[in-house]
């Protein structure tokens, strides 16, 4: 009986673990998005080009080059 309090507090435990890491690594990735079409925006874009063509245009660059 014991035993199986401790697996459901440790399966709660763990629960709650895993949910603050996935927050926090979601606020951590939104955070590097902004910086980074930030970036692209002011230095990468060319006239007239949005940020996701700026991407995909420097993906179709950098897999040519390879």
């Amino acid at each position: 009986m014991a035993k199986s309090k401790l697996i459901k507090a440790n399966e709660k435990i763990a629960g709650k673990v895993v949910g603050a890491y996935k927050k926090i690594e979601d606020t951590l990735v939104g955070g590097y998005t902004k910086i980074e079409d930030a970036f692209v925006d002011r230095y990468l874009t060319k006239d007239g080009e949005s940020v996701e063509e700026a991407k995909a245009r420097l993906k179709r660059e950098n897999n040519a080059s390879r």
